[in-house]
């Protein structure tokens, strides 16, 4: 369900005495030149490296909704480790909340380059108030990246990457689609282009993924946890006060995204269950997984306003209950939307044009563009498909799922990016070795 989860620069006293301590002067320097920023009310020292570059975190005011720039404003924060103004920028366009500047792999292959994160519009801090859901569009996601970038790049006057994971793949797609000329490359990590509110291609994949024998000890783990619904529920002792749509709708919901989670995750099939097994393990694998987490109230709660995107624009899945129908006592019709914000879920109307442009301008137009899949990964069914109309470079990491990276490719994919990424910047890009001094 949930794309990626990542940890984060955390500011603490001990890091701001290290600020203090290790050269408050420049860090200040630094500090006066990117609050002087316009749109910037803020600027704020959160942490130091071990190589002891500052992090910085930018509160920058945007319009809530970029067609009415004089209109309501909102504060979206941008975390920055600055190794300095004439290094490379690796800019990462997050899906979800930020917790601080992060760049993968790929900061490793450059020479000692920025991190610069920035949190996605009505996520973590970065949520107009009041929350006015129709202006959560891709559209205006992406006028935010270019205003922080046309900012932040009369001080970083070196080369620019977006890179995003998953969903902050997507961000980094979309932020290139509608403004291309930003950066110099953008590189997007198991990043799915669905083109359907339940694009039926993520089905499909979940039918033909892995082995036949595999995807049967699946399906049958699944039918054994709705037939003993009540045995394992016992077993979980959900709280029902955490769970407004009911523990049972909920359960069921867990179990129909069970083969999803699967091959998102790379499980290993030998921890499934047998069907006959003691309810007791049946109920651990299923509370391995955790997918009843995301149909509970803190779980919805966290991923609403993603549900809101992929129903209004950037699309997702549902589930063929087909061999399941006969067991779904509490939920007989499921549908994904039920995760969206309160009071939206009537109202949702889903827009094609939005996707449709961007599936079209990826594969004429984008230049500078990789995306990097793994062959395994739920997400990889819908992966993009590009017709060889641009210098594109898409690579599927062999037996990786949502996981996938350069480093894991075979040795040609690996030699492949490095040479096209590096003619890209015009700039020495080298695989990682560990972290650059």
């Amino acid at each position: 369900m949930n794309m990626i989860a990542k940890k984060g620069i955390v500011c603490s006293a001990l890091a701001c005495l290290a600020v203090l301590a290790f050269g408050a002067q420049s860090a200040t320097e630094i500090q006066i030149r990117l609050k002087a920023l316009p749109h910037v009310s803020n600027v704020q020292i959160v942490g130091r490296s071990q190589t002891r570059n500052v992090t910085f975190d930018l509160s920058f005011s945007q319009p809530v909704d970029h067609q009415k720039p004089d209109a309501r404003h909102f504060i979206q924060h941008v975390f920055i480790l600055h190794t300095g103004f004439d290094k490379p920028v690796m800019l990462g366009t997050e899906g979800y909340a930020a917790r601080g500047p992060e760049g993968g792999e790929l900061q490793y292959m450059l020479p000692n380059p920025n991190l610069i994160t920035v949190e996605h519009r009505y996520f973590g801090r970065s949520i107009p108030a009041p929350c006015t859901w129709e202006d959560l569009t891709v559209k205006n996601a992406a006028a935010d990246m270019h205003e922080i970038v046309m900012a932040l790049k009369t001080l970083y006057t070196s080369k620019w990457v977006a890179t995003g994971v998953s969903k902050g793949g997507q961000t980094a797609l979309f932020y290139k689609c509608f403004y291309p000329n930003d950066v110099d490359a953008t590189v997007a990590y198991v990043a799915p282009i669905n083109i359907g509110q339940e694009d039926p291609r993520l089905t499909q994949f979940l039918e033909t993924v892995g082995d036949e024998t595999t995807r049967k000890r699946i399906k049958d783990y699944q039918i054994a946890l709705l037939k003993r619904e009540d045995e394992v529920l016992n077993i979980l002792n959900a709280d029902p006060s955490k769970f407004s749509m009911g523990v049972h709708k909920a359960y069921e919901y867990g179990v129909l995204e069970l083969p999803f989670a699967f091959w998102q995750y790379g499980s290993n099939p030998e921890g499934v269950p047998s069907p006959d097994a003691p309810a007791s393990e049946l109920a651990a694998e299923y509370k391995k997984v955790g997918p009843m987490y995301y149909y509970s109230d803190a779980g919805i709660r966290q991923f609403q306003a993603f549900q809101y995107q992929a129903f209004t624009e950037i699309g997702y899945y549902n589930y063929d209950i087909t061999d399941f129908k006969p067991y779904l006592k509490a939920n007989p019709n499921p549908t994904n939307m039920d995760l969206c914000p309160p009071g939206t879920k009537e109202k949702i109307v889903y827009n094609p044009q939005t996707l449709a442009f961007v599936f079209h301008y990826l594969q004429y137009e984008a230049q500078n563009v990789a995306f990097i899949y793994g062959e395994t990964d739920a997400w990889s069914a819908t992966q993009m498909q590009l017709l060889g109309r641009t210098n594109a470079l898409k690579m599927v990491v062999k037996n990786a799922y949502h996981n996938a990276s350069v480093t894991a490719g075979t040795a040609e994919q690996k030699t492949l990016f490095v040479k096209t990424l590096s003619e890209w910047l015009n700039m020495k890009v080298s695989l990682p070795g560990g972290p650059r001094k």
